[in-house]
């Protein structure tokens, strides 16, 4: 292939073109492969109004550019040549200038297809159906009938098979979800809920931020299997920077970059009985890894200007649950932080799926015995005992890990999480 940089420059200036962006983790996967590389290179954020497009991707000063939502069909318009995936998917994110040519490319294939051979998702025979109709599903479709899908339908909202007749398509095997419902900032949603497929394996989304989003939440509660759209971002990022440099990447620089990211910007979040230790932990963890801390209960109090005794005292358990789920809820939308939660987060299963979209749950257990109950007000009007026994299924159906406190200093007990969480 003719090169399509110019080899004098030390830098090429690259960036992703969107409508809205500032939810993007594209400029950090670009910094990591130019470090990884050796190669490092310019990578900025521009957000264009659609009246705006065609005069900067025929005069801006870019030299390779990603494309996402809305404009991967848009900027085919002005492609003087189209790469075959491309052009057979209807869909470019990827753009170079070659000797005064712009040239589309298509590298959502793929990210989408390593992604799901990384994951060992088996789509040789599968059903499949795909949620969504934009430039992301027309690679993803080419995806699954490229690797032997039994069948593929696509449900959009004005299409054949819709949200209204869904029910008359429940034996997918694999769902995909293409369509921005439950992207960041609007968390929180999902297009479907998975758990209603009887017949469902593998539930994806091309979703990045948050983390897992409502959608894989949910299949992840029903036990089903699930993959994210981290893999698919940084392996098409990958994939498009060997054709900004036209050059190979050793395929070692992607899983790398998915492994550091996924690590980075996943809370841990701290579950277990009043008085275990979560806050002091925490605490510790937080400053051991060096990220934020949030308490909830701390945020509670912070809100209604009152201790939580008063607030049970003064307004009822109702109030203050109420008051729970909306902390919960603004911590959702926070990455790479530790959060401690009050001992009963888990009485509204509305609180897992919120905390679980950015978060690593994790048990704290100990012996009730040893649990203090003063200043907290159900463990003072309810037995430990009984208490213990309503909620340990409910800590034990949230959390990914479940660690037992037998004594341990808090540092030690940080410590322990740390070497856990570095065996995943």
């Amino acid at each position: 292939m003719q090169k399509n940089r110019n080899t004098e420059k030390n830098q090429e200036c690259c960036g992703l073109l969107g409508r809205s962006l500032k939810h993007s983790f594209s400029p950090e996967i670009h910094r990591r492969i130019g470090e990884l590389t050796g190669r490092p290179y310019e990578y900025k954020l521009y957000e264009k109004e659609p009246e705006e497009v065609e005069n900067f991707l025929r005069n801006g000063e870019w030299d390779g550019l990603n494309v996402t939502i809305p404009y991967k069909e848009t900027v085919m318009a002005y492609c003087d040549e189209l790469s075959e995936e491309a052009r057979a998917i209807g869909a470019v994110n990827t753009l170079v200038r070659r000797d005064g040519k712009i040239v589309g490319y298509n590298t959502d294939y793929t990210g989408f297809r390593k992604s799901l051979e990384q994951n060992g998702v088996a789509v040789r025979g599968a059903r499949t159906m795909v949620l969504g109709s934009g430039g992301a599903s027309k690679a993803v479709c080419r995806v699954l009938e490229d690797m032997g899908a039994a069948s593929v339908k696509l449900v959009s909202r004005s299409g054949k098979i819709n949200y209204e007749n869904l029910n008359r398509h429940k034996d997918a095997e694999i769902l995909v979800n293409t369509t921005p419902v439950g992207m960041y900032p609007n968390t929180g949603q999902a297009a479907v809920f998975p758990g209603t497929f009887p017949n469902l394996k593998w539930a994806v989304d091309v979703i990045y931020n948050p983390l897992r989003t409502n959608f894989l939440c949910q299949a992840k509660k029903a036990g089903i299997n699930y993959m994210s759209g981290l893999a698919m971002l940084v392996l098409q990022a990958v994939a498009a920077a060997e054709i900004f440099w036209d050059e190979t990447i050793s395929a070692s620089v992607g899983r790398q970059i998915e492994r550091e990211l996924s690590v980075e910007k996943e809370n841990i979040v701290l579950i277990g009985m009043p008085g275990v230790g979560k806050t002091t932990i925490g605490t510790a963890l937080a400053a051991e890894l060096g990220r934020p801390f949030y308490d909830i209960d701390e945020m509670i109090v912070s809100m209604a200007g009152k201790s939580i005794p008063e607030i049970f005292a003064e307004d009822g358990e109702d109030a203050f649950r109420q008051a729970e789920s909306e902390a919960a809820r603004e911590l959702s939308k926070v990455t790479g932080a530790v959060i401690a939660c009050g001992g009963g987060v888990v009485n509204r299963e509305e609180n897992y799926y919120t905390l679980a979209e950015n978060g690593h749950i994790v048990f704290l257990n100990r012996d009730i015995s040893l649990l203090p109950t003063d200043g907290r007000p159900v463990s003072q009007a309810v037995p430990p005992e009984r208490l213990y026994r309503i909620r340990l299924p409910l800590y034990r159906s949230w959390c990914d890990d479940e660690i037992e406190i037998t004594g341990n200093s808090p540092e030690e007990t940080a410590a322990h999480i740390m070497d856990m969480l570095q065996k995943i």
